[in-house]
């Protein structure tokens, strides 16, 4: 990759840490293709008949090629995500820290485009939250696409400050913040991200993470865990500021079963176990992760009072027109907002008013849709949720080519439908919705989703 040649400075630091010949073997791992690793999801999907299993990851495979997953129907029903993976590496962290039976409350405080998000989301379980929040509008918005694709219906998306979130004090049991940072762990998937790197802008990425941080630690419950990772293998980003955190915050160590076997390099800052992948001894982009908990104490949770009401409850009537298009009705709090109405988990539902009523949110729980007449005229998450319930509306199962036609929202035949509200699957699972009236069909499709090239 002569035209992105590899900073001298860069060069310099690598072989400081790791010596002349551990550095070479990197710097030519740098020049080689990338891997290509996907999640499935376990709410919709089973695990993959092909490809090789990522170690850390339940839910993660290499793939030998890369296929073409805009043009694959299961990836737009939220079938699996395209992930680095090295970063799913988060959940042999969250698996070390949580029982399968907790539902702890999680904040993935950077959050797009939603590799982590949607893979926190799988973990939690339906009486867990994850607030994913992405200080960048239109990011949060793209994140708050993938979080609807994906369909579990236990996530927040917000678009806030750090400091917006630090005022919800001692009210969650993780946190994530991947941070923004130098990347050098993308020099090889994003090699132009070698012209912009520079030791200046090492420091101000370092000074701008323990910004963010000392925004949220306040938000962690005592006894909580925050989960530090960066895609850099700069160690002023990375060893530097977990140990700015015990000595700021008296952050504590975590143990984190880590098989040697990976090739993850497992080091240690004052005790707290750090993880560093390198794609010479991994088979993954770089990536680092610590997890340090928060020493016990009393847990006092306090939020901000509430800025504004949003939700009010559906009368008898609503709420059994609703509970007809889910799967287990039971577990769900039906809530209006405006002219339209959303499903959240019961269990949840109380954190969810906490957050909506103080903060900008883009997107939470399921949005279902309206109603006219009595009856529930049904928006696309609700078409995304994995609990839609069987039966609700006919199902029009279409080959490829007519659901890339769907995606394309092109013409469907209408022979293929029943009059009214169908629908649309692949290989049984949903894409969307379509009406059928009379001889013409209308897509309901998103426009912003939809496939825009062949």
């Amino acid at each position: 990759m002569s035209e992105y040649p590899l900073p001298d400075a860069f060069r310099r630091s690598c072989e400081e840490r790791m010596g002349a010949v551990e550095a070479a073997r990197l710097w030519a791992a740098l020049d080689t293709l990338s891997p290509v690793s996907i999640r499935y999801n376990p709410y919709k999907s089973t695990q993959p008949t092909g490809g090789r299993q990522v170690p850390w990851s339940r839910y993660g495979y290499y793939l030998e090629d890369r296929p073409s997953f805009t043009l694959d129907p299961l990836f737009h029903g939220g079938a699996y995500y395209v992930q680095e993976a090295s970063s799913m590496f988060i959940e042999q962290l969250y698996r070390t820290l949580f029982a399968e039976a907790e539902a702890p409350r999680v904040l993935d405080l950077c959050a797009a485009p939603g590799g982590k998000t949607t893979l926190l989301s799988s973990l939690v379980g339906a009486d867990g939250l994850v607030v994913a929040n992405e200080v960048i509008r239109a990011r949060a918005l793209t994140l708050a696409d993938n979080v609807r694709k994906w369909g579990i219906g236990n996530v927040v998306v917000t678009n806030n400050d750090p400091a917006h979130l630090g005022a919800y004090e001692h009210f969650f049991d993780l946190i994530l913040v991947d941070a923004p940072c130098s990347g050098e762990g993308m020099f090889r998937k994003t090699p132009e991200a070698r012209n912009e790197w520079s030791p200046e802008a090492v420091k101000l990425c370092a000074a701008r993470d323990r910004r963010i941080l000392s925004d949220v630690w306040a938000a962690l419950r005592p006894g909580g865990v925050l989960i530090f990772s960066t895609c850099t293998f700069n160690e002023e980003e990375n060893e530097g500021t977990v140990r700015w955190l015990i000595e700021t915050y008296g952050a504590e160590p975590v143990e984190v079963v880590c098989d040697p076997a990976w090739g993850v390099e497992c080091g240690q800052v004052a005790e707290v176990p750090t993880f560093r992948f390198y794609p010479h001894r991994v088979e993954g982009e770089g990536f680092f992760a610590a997890a340090l908990r928060k020493s016990e104490g009393r847990c006092r949770e306090r939020v901000p009072k509430p800025r504004k009401s949003l939700f009010t409850e559906p009368n008898k009537a609503e709420r059994m027109e609703l509970a007809r298009w889910v799967g287990q009705p039971d577990w769900m709090q039906f809530a209006r907002v405006g002219d339209s109405f959303y499903a959240y988990y019961r269990a949840a539902f109380p954190a969810v008013r906490q957050l909506a009523e103080g903060l900008s949110v883009v997107a939470s729980g399921v949005l279902c849709g309206g109603l006219y007449g009595g009856k529930l005229k049904p928006e696309h998450p609700l078409a995304m949720f994995h609990d839609l319930a069987a039966g609700v509306t006919p199902r029009a199962d279409l080959t490829l080519e007519e659901a890339l036609d769907y995606l394309r929202k092109k013409e469907t035949d209408p022979s293929l439908l029943q009059e009214g509200i169908n629908l649309v699957t692949y290989e049984g699972l949903p894409l969307g919705w379509i009406k059928r009236i009379g001889r013409r069909c209308n897509n309901l499709y998103p426009m912003g989703l939809r496939i825009a090239h062949l």
